[in-house]
């Protein structure tokens, strides 16, 4: 998931959104307007700005009523097909610098399109304050309703209160970021020229995976910490110093080698190595971009930390969205406010969204995030309200309190995705969704089936899915280990080899081939086991070529 969600009957994800046609904020100044004589918050397929208003304020009461969401305010924007379109071709940001494969992309959505071979987003969301919604004008008033309690209450929520997106993006200063950058590229296509800037940008696009941090990096110390480390140190020396040492003959060599060792643990000191984030090293230590260069860079490297949250929470974003909408829509439904003709166009596209084709099915292509994150949060609700005996063994602090909304309120605010299944996935869902493991070892011929859903598999089967959204665990572990800036200045890299899976060799070498484009130097990555610490093997930008 990229810095938006979409939602449509096959997800989307992408964009570069043009803002243009006119503009209502419905949270924020729109407040008129009462229901129909009818009873009805609408009839009909048609809207204006109006009918949207007195919809939006209906599902927002409910939504902070009944099921106690914090939102940021809204503002939402009506796009045409056209611009949706235009919003596939990058990220999704509506303010975003200019590249060569944001077109790219572009042609591709627009031929898929064209053909029929995928349907367009009925929203966008941005991650922002205000929380900014793009709506189709094509959508009918009762999908308006779906996708607004969809995006602006249920994806808005997540995006202020996980504590992924609280630690890892600040959603009041990215879009003037974005603005600053895209000026910022402009400006550099005219002063250097575009086949100059897009050579930095191919680079850092390529490293955007591996430009991120993935854990807080410490606080630096203060003068007065560091004073009161030295001293610490040297008061230690002092206590377990013995002058006997001194009177031990020199080994041969010896000295020479712990030199050399202290220079290399210095140097690594330095330089704060090992370091996760290439990007970030790139950026402060390359010793051939210019200024310019370096900023360039450091923009890359904050979208994609922008990032990184949506790529760990896709099952709990689109989940919490797809339950926030679900019941609302339903709570609309049973307090008179929309019609049985608008429920049932809502149902129809509410399937849509979390259909979910089996393995074994020409369609399938993984498991539907709006579908698995509906489903768990939905028996969630279950456990908390009408446990079964299996549901008390399994989750004993909520089976029966009565008490989900708090529950998944806290689910929302404190998970990821890994953590979540691995917290909450229940037998009674697994049996549901008939999960089982797969072995896969490369010493043999065929698959086997390790784990299936009864009592002897239920843990393999939830720690085996739950690692599978792990992406730490599934995105190479590439790390800056050594360089020495005063001899050959040579970026020395490993790569810690899970379960013997290499890297493919020709996105590798192309890989290094960006890096050696950012660091100006001779560049080698070795691969090491995980587990044993031997080398696999090592291949520098030297035996690449141009």
């Amino acid at each position: 998931m990229a810095n938006q969600t979409s939602t449509s009957g096959q997800t989307s994800k992408s964009g570069q959104t043009s803002k243009s046609g006119p503009t209502s904020k419905p949270g924020q100044t729109s407040k008129s307007g009462q229901t129909s004589k009818s009873g009805l918050l609408f009839s009909g397929s048609d809207w204006d700005f109006k009918t949207l208003s007195r919809a939006y304020d209906a599902i927002e009461a409910i939504a902070i009523e009944e099921l106690h969401l914090d939102i940021y305010p809204v503002q939402m924007e009506i796009i045409s097909s056209q611009q949706m379109l235009d919003a596939y071709s990058s990220v999704g940001m509506p303010l975003m610098y200019r590249h060569w494969s944001f077109g790219k992309h572009f042609l591709y959505q627009e031929l898929l399109y064209r053909k029929g071979g995928r349907g367009l987003a009925y929203e966008l969301v941005i991650n922002s304050n205000p929380c900014i919604v793009y709506l189709m004008e094509e959508n009918t008033m009762a999908l308006q309703a779906l996708v607004t309690a969809h995006a602006a209450l249920g994806h808005n929520h997540f995006f202020k209160n996980n504590h992924l997106f609280r630690q890892w993006t600040d959603a009041s200063a990215i879009l003037s970021y974005l603005d600053f950058a895209k000026g910022y590229i402009a400006r550099c296509e005219e002063r250097h020229g575009v086949a100059a800037v897009e050579a930095i940008l191919d680079a850092a696009h390529a490293l955007m995976e591996q430009g991120v941090f993935r854990y807080r990096r410490p606080p630096k110390l203060s003068s007065e910490r560091q004073r009161v480390g030295v001293r610490e140190r040297l008061e230690y020396e002092e206590r377990s110093y013995n002058d006997l040492w001194r009177t031990l003959p020199p080994s041969k060599g010896g000295d020479n080698v712990g030199a050399k060792d202290s220079n290399i643990a210095e140097r690594k000191k330095t330089l704060k190595l090992p370091e996760e984030n290439l990007l970030y090293f790139l950026e402060k230590n390359s010793l051939v971009l210019e200024p310019w260069q370096r900023e360039i860079v450091r923009i890359v490297r904050v979208v994609a930390q922008y990032f990184y949250p949506q790529r760990q929470t896709q099952v709990m974003n689109e989940g919490c969205a797809t339950f926030v909408h679900y019941t609302l829509m339903n709570m609309l439904f049973d307090r008179g406010l929309i019609s049985e003709g608008a429920m049932l166009e809502i149902l129809r596209n509410h399937s849509n969204v979390i259909f979910q084709p089996g393995f074994d099915d020409p369609r399938f292509s993984g498991i539907n995030p709006y579908a698995l994150g509906l489903d768990m949060m939905q028996d969630i609700q279950r456990i908390a309200t009408e446990p079964t005996a299996e549901d008390r063994d399994w989750f004993p602090d909520i089976a029966g309190n009565g008490n989900w909304r708090e529950t998944l309120l806290d689910a929302w605010a404190n998970h990821r995705d890994e953590s979540f299944i691995r917290q909450y996935l229940s037998p009674a869902l697994m049996r549901k969704w008939r999960f089982f493991v797969l072995a896969d070892a490369a010493s043999e011929p065929h698959y086997e089936v390790a784990s299936i859903h009864n009592e002897r598999g239920y843990e393999k089967i939830r720690a085996g899915l739950a690692q599978s959204y792990d992406i730490g665990a599934s995105r190479p572990d590439i790390q800056v280990v050594d360089v020495d800036l005063l001899g050959d200045r040579q970026l020395r890299l490993e790569h810690k080899v899970k379960n013997g899976i290499m890297l493919e060799e020709a996105g590798r070498d192309a890989t290094l081939r960006h890096i050696r484009t950012l660091w100006g130097y001779e560049v080698s990555l070795a691969a090491i086991d995980a587990q044993t610490g031997a080398t696999l093997n090592e291949r520098s930008t030297s035996q690449i070529g141009e």
